[in-house]
């Protein structure tokens, strides 16, 4: 298992984002959350297999959320996010 977490940049509170992410996910054995921050990022933690979490983030870069995201960064967590499912989170 590989556990990232991503913060993405631009126009991303507002439009449906968390939505969107919660919807591409669900066809992905992926677990973990996504939110808002107060900064006007989006934070998101993500646990799966490396290729489906490859898979899963790519499919998020070629989604219709893609010219809303100027700027993305990645870190790998060496603990997994605590959750059953994918959620959004408050």
């Amino acid at each position: 298992m590989r556990s990232v977490q991503v913060f993405y940049e631009g126009r991303v509170q507002g439009v449906g984002f968390r939505y969107s992410i919660r919807q591409i996910a669900k066809g992905f054995s992926v677990t973990g959350w996504v939110r808002n921050l107060d900064d006007g990022r989006v934070e998101m933690q993500v646990s799966a297999e490396p290729e489906e979490l490859r898979a899963f983030l790519d499919a998020v870069h070629a989604s219709e959320l893609r010219p809303l995201i100027k700027k993305e960064s990645e870190i790998d967590l060496a603990v997994p996010p605590s959750t059953r499912g994918f959620e959004i989170r408050a």
